[in-house]
């Protein structure tokens, strides 16, 4: 896929510098420069373009270019800020056969070297996260096997409620099976038998009229061939029977 480019930056107004070389180890300093005069006054354009930014030094009417500065990493050799401002940067140019010299780079304002700063940041913070995402498609995670291993098993505490209403704790194990019986239930509460049914000896008067003999015989009829005796007035009801 081509790279575009892609502007993340313009300042109208940007000073350059000659600087004298680096001493040692020492931080470049905007002090030693001679800040009142620069060497070239321009317009500074940020491109972006693929993983890389380029500064580039134009003049401010005619568009022509001064210088580029490519910068691949950010901190880097490509820019480098100063130890006694916050406004000034050494930034590395290369012209097109590949020659490489070191300039001082300044703003008038404190907030457009705060700017620069924030575009660079951003951009090679997207760079990372592409490259992460790049190198999780290329090499993916393994994925989680949560099935049962030979011979893994699993043990579950289970509350279950009895018929009485109390609590016992089942233990089963996941993943193997039993080959014995299961214990019969709980035993609950008995429930007497019913009471058996006598049936009465009533007297004629307490038996619903044109009832069968479900009470029992009752001595109101004799046998074939006997005479039936006179019967007797009724006598007064057990106190026990109730009167239907």
């Amino acid at each position: 896929m081509e790279s575009y480019e892609s502007v993340i930056l313009v300042k109208n107004e940007v000073f350059i510098y000659k600087i004298p070389p680096k001493a040692n180890n020492r931080s470049y300093r905007a002090a030693d420069w001679n800040l009142g005069e620069p060497t070239w006054t321009g317009r500074m354009r940020a491109v972006a373009k693929g993983t890389s930014v380029l500064l580039k030094l134009e003049d401010k009417l005619s568009g022509a270019l001064f210088a580029n500065c490519p910068i691949e990493t950010y901190p880097g050799v490509s820019i480098e800020s100063v130890a006694d401002s916050s406004r000034y940067f050494v930034i590395r140019v290369q012209d097109d056969n590949g020659r490489a010299a070191f300039l001082g780079m300044g703003f008038g304002d404190r907030s457009d070297s705060f700017d620069l700063n924030v575009a660079l940041q951003d951009h090679f913070k997207w760079v990372k996260n592409q490259e992460t995402i790049e190198k999780e498609k290329t090499d993916p995670r393994p994925e989680l096997d949560l099935g049962f291993k030979e011979g893994e098993t699993i043990k579950i505490n289970m509350k279950i409620t009895k018929k009485d209403g109390s609590e016992g704790t089942s233990r089963k194990s996941a993943g193997t099976k039993s080959g014995g019986v299961l214990p019969p239930p709980p035993g609950g509460v008995k429930i007497a038998p019913p009471p058996t049914l006598r049936s009465p000896t009533a007297s004629p008067a307490h038996r619903p009229h044109g009832s069968s003999t479900d009470w029992g015989d009752y001595a109101s009829a004799s046998a074939p061939g006997t005479q039936q005796s006179q019967s007797k007035p009724p006598t007064q009801a057990n106190s026990n029977w109730v009167q239907f």
